[in-house]
């Protein structure tokens, strides 16, 4: 089902909001909105952490649920101090090259959601737990706090010969296609085992999914598909081929059950229908929150849009390695990846609980090769 105008429309918007960790505000307004006008059918419930769980109402029992989960922060300033009408002080929570810093231009954005334009002065790269910029603003202001938000100063979201580039598609593209998958299973009122799982702070360190297990906001035996965007590497993982099943990060290789039955049901998806795209790969230039629930003894497994100019950084191998300049930029995705990752959310949700174990059907396949190869170990007599 190709996507409409108006999940087109609400790709672009999500991924333009402003956000960072632990000041995920406005993503999790707008996303209370949104489901307000669907409150007769969800419910939301909510740890100490912020986390969020939107369930659907009438939930089977006895049935496993199925969390598609994504996080709603993405790298950037946060206001620690108004030095001056003209001088502030900002940390950066998330993972960005030192050389990106000084010289380039920022959007501060106050409670009253004003845009004021500034330029970084000065980076402090060693304090803790975030690094430290001085930026300079265009024109003074006495509306800019502490607490504020501050993002890349960039265009606005567009959808361009297939490509959308935006702020922040790391990880509100994600956040958008589980809404649109989570849409579409509501109007069919199938898979009522599906819920969403938005979590907070994962740009430091998987802060709010870790406390999401801790908190009992997951339910016992979920199975979480966690959504990621992942840097593209043109000869192994390229934009437009495709939505990734990630089969592992830099730190640990995914719940190796659902990942492989993701994985059949994908390829049989494939096998009838020539237009379906998707790819496996390990991604392991980065690491996800699968990772951090793997390591708490959930069965998870990983999602992800294969992103272009990652946290916003422009030709990094070039950078670290001194070829060129340093510079900041939108980053991108393909839009059909993006309906390609919709499609596998509704595949999942929909055929999950419908196929064989595939840790059985493996273990046909192992002893049919033995029982065919079993006579090559047979002992040969000692020749005299």
């Amino acid at each position: 089902m190709k996507l409409s105008p108006v999940e087109r429309s609400l790709a672009v918007t999500m991924t333009g909001i402003p956000t960072a960790a632990g000041m995920e505000d406005r993503v999790i307004a707008f996303l209370e909105g949104w489901f307000f006008a669907r409150s007769q059918r969800v419910r939301i419930q909510r740890d100490d952490g912020g986390n969020m769980l939107v369930s659907q109402r009438n939930a089977p029992r006895g049935v496993r649920p199925l969390l598609i989960t994504a996080h709603l922060d993405h790298p950037a300033f946060v206001v620690r101090r108004v030095v001056s009408q003209r001088i502030v002080e900002l940390e950066f929570r998330g993972g960005v090259h030192d050389p990106y810093f000084v010289g380039s231009r920022l959007q501060v954005i106050d409670s009253d959601d004003c845009i004021h334009a500034a330029t970084i002065q000065s980076l402090n790269a060693k304090t803790k737990p975030y690094k430290r910029v001085q930026a300079r603003l265009t024109h003074p202001s006495q509306a800019i706090a502490r607490g504020d938000i501050a993002r890349w100063h960039l265009p606005e979201p567009r959808i361009t010969k297939g490509l959308l580039h935006t702020h922040a598609c790391d990880d509100l593209a994600a956040v958008a296609a589980a809404l649109i998958a989570f849409d579409r299973i509501l109007a069919t009122k199938s898979a009522r085992h599906v819920s969403l799982l938005f979590t907070r702070a994962e740009e430091v360190g998987f802060v709010g999914a870790i406390h999401s297990v801790r908190s009992g906001l997951i339910p016992r035996k979920a199975r979480l598909v966690c959504l990621e965007n992942s840097r593209s590497f043109p000869h192994d993982s390229p934009m437009g081929a495709g939505a990734i099943l990630r089969v592992g990060d830099r730190l640990s290789v995914f719940s190796p059950e659902l990942t492989n039955t993701l994985g059949d049901l994908f390829a049989a998806t494939r096998a009838r229908d020539s237009t379906f795209q998707f790819q496996r790969k390990l991604m392991a230039g980065g690491a996800c929150e699968a990772t951090a629930f793997a390591a708490h003894g959930l069965e998870s497994t990983c999602l992800c849009l294969p992103l272009g100019n990652y946290h916003n950084m422009v030709n990094i191998d070039g950078v670290l390695r001194k070829k060129v300049r340093a510079r900041v930029g939108s980053e991108s995705i393909s839009m059909n990846d993006f309906e390609s990752l919709v499609r596998m959310l509704q595949i999942a949700a929909s055929q999950l609980d419908s196929v064989p174990n595939s840790q059985r059907a493996t273990m046909k396949i192992m002893n049919r090769l033995h029982r065919q190869g079993r006579a090559l170990l047979k002992p040969k007599k000692a020749s005299r």
